[in-house]
């Protein structure tokens, strides 16, 4: 199922076609589809490989992104990133850029995958201490997950009055409503700009014997205020928020911007995913449940 408008449907036949027409090498290697998100759909390609196809033009940039950039960030960081071996270039089968990056093995963090989540929230604000110390290296571009909350308050709205029409029946959209208001009443972010993630979500953090071993899917990575970088532990037991907010030391005001972000963002993915993307629909569930029972 298509998720958004203009999106190129790709499957194993174009994938083949691709490797033939630009990287030969491979085309003989088995192709295995190995999910898809938001951004791309992806294919592991032999043992070693991972083929990330965006899915639309546009999303390309992203991609581009993460080619550019984290080979610069890699090693300044404590858990394994994605890199990336391939451009693949647009062209008659496939109208966008595309990648191959080596492949990660772990499982996605969750309750069959990690032994103990104190410590996974640790290592988690580990990795995003040591991101948001890598200097900036004269980037400058940005998204908006790192500026301020305020210029969201329209878009924000609207996909509350939609989850309030489509969940409200099941989940308290009036208080998460006034955890968004909390933030956006605290002062703009007083923090500098640094390096961001912008997904911290479990889908994009792998585990390997119980412990965060790599953090994949750089498409957000942007340059800003630190705030919205934390709200994905909203989608982790409180074990691991306690253990995460104790290891960076956050102070109060961002806390609870970073919570109105989690709302922001949950939010807005029930809404506009409601008809097409079931399984994020169900991590934005996820991620209001575990807010209105913080």
């Amino acid at each position: 199922m298509t998720l958004h408008q203009g999106e190129i449907v790709v499957g194993e036949e174009l994938v083949r076609r691709l490797l033939g027409e630009q990287c030969p090498q491979w085309a003989g290697l088995e192709l295995v589809p190995s999910g898809a998100g938001t951004e791309n759909t992806m294919f592991r390609l032999g043992a070693d490989l991972l083929v990330r196809l965006p899915r639309t033009v546009e999303k390309a940039a992203a991609l581009r992104k993460e080619r550019v950039w984290l080979p610069r960030l890699a090693p300044h960081l404590p858990f394994r990133v994605p890199e990336p071996v391939f451009t693949g270039e647009a062209s008659a089968v496939f109208p966008a850029e595309w990648s191959v990056f080596r492949w990660i093995g772990g499982s996605e963090a969750g309750p069959g995958s990690v032994a103990d989540w104190g410590r996974f929230g640790s290592d988690l604000a580990g990795f995003v201490r040591a991101l948001h110390r890598v200097d900036l290296m004269g980037a400058d571009f940005s998204w908006y997950r790192g500026g301020d909350l305020a210029p969201c308050a329209g878009w924000v709205s609207d996909s509350l009055e939609s989850c309030r029409a489509l969940v409200g029946a099941e989940l308290d959209i009036a208080t998460a409503e006034s955890y968004w208001r909390a933030g956006l009443a605290q002062p703009p972010s007083p923090h500098p700009k640094v390096w961001l993630h912008g997904d911290l979500k479990p889908t994009n953090l792998l585990v390997e014997e119980g412990r965060l071993v790599a953090v994949i899917d750089f498409g957000a990575v942007s340059v800003g205020r630190p705030d919205a970088e934390h709200a994905t532990v909203w989608d982790l037991p409180s074990a691991a928020r306690d253990a995460y907010w104790n290891a960076l030391n956050l102070d109060e005001p961002t806390w609870l911007r970073a919570r109105a972000w989690a709302v922001a963002v949950a939010a807005s993915g029930i809404a506009y995913y409601w008809d097409t993307f079931p399984a994020f629909v169900t991590e934005c569930r996820t991620r209001l449940t575990h807010i209105l029972s913080s």
